[in-house]
């Protein structure tokens, strides 16, 4: 496992800070980033209901049918990485949430962005949740596996080492920084360690089987 680099350390090592400019979200987002982002600021303040946040993984779910919840809300941006969703977290915490599901990594992971910075990023965004909305119950749930037998998002598979040193460190945390740890990694997994193809589209997205595990994992920890 690769050896832990605090945030402030790595901007001290030789192109840290240019590094980290680079990799920003903002000038560099994905198709349709600040549009989604002005959607959401745009719509009715409801303040208590649960929130799930991410990517396109996220955003692919029906969450208010899933849980059977009207008032859940989906905070997915297709293409997101961890500097986004900082980026847009004022629309989050401003809703005070009563839960905060959060899931993110693998886009930046596939942008090549170190694992000290995603780590970092994921602290920070915790940080700025709890500090704007102390009583939302943050989870912060593990990058899930992908499956590289699909030919598809080839920048996103192969990366399994990545995806279980940070999921480590995330489950690591979670009491110092009071969030708690979900592994959905283990619960996706087929006899080869990949993304079960029972729950995936193309070795990286979920299927209807797959959200539905997601669910069903939650609840049985007691989440939902």
């Amino acid at each position: 496992m690769k050896k832990f680099i605090p945030f402030l350390l790595w901007l001290l090592l030789p192109g840290g800070m240019m590094a980290q400019r680079t990799w920003d979200t903002i000038p560099y987002g994905p198709d349709g980033f600040r549009e989604a982002v002005e959607k959401f600021r745009k719509e009715p303040l409801v303040k208590g209901k649960i929130l799930f946040l991410g990517n396109s993984i996220t955003e692919g779910g029906n969450w208010k049918k899933l849980l059977k919840d009207s008032t859940a809300i989906n905070r997915g941006i297709s293409g997101d990485i961890t500097y986004g969703v900082l980026y847009r977290i004022d629309d989050v915490v401003k809703r005070k949430p009563s839960k905060v599901f959060l899931l993110i990594g693998i886009n930046d992971i596939a942008k090549g962005i170190p694992d000290e910075i995603i780590m970092e990023n994921i602290f920070s965004i915790v940080r700025q949740i709890k500090a704007g909305s102390p009583k939302t119950s943050i989870i912060v749930q593990s990058i899930l596996p992908t499956n590289n037998a699909f030919p598809d998002f080839p920048d996103h598979k192969n990366k399994d080492d990545h995806v279980v040193t940070i999921n480590a460190q995330l489950q690591r945390y979670g009491d110092r920084l009071g969030y708690s740890y979900v592994d959905l990694y283990s619960k996706f997994l087929d006899d080869e360690s990949r993304l079960d193809a029972k729950y995936s589209t193309e070795g990286l997205h979920l299927n209807l089987a797959g959200y539905q595990q997601w669910v069903m994992v939650l609840k049985s920890l007691k989440h939902l």
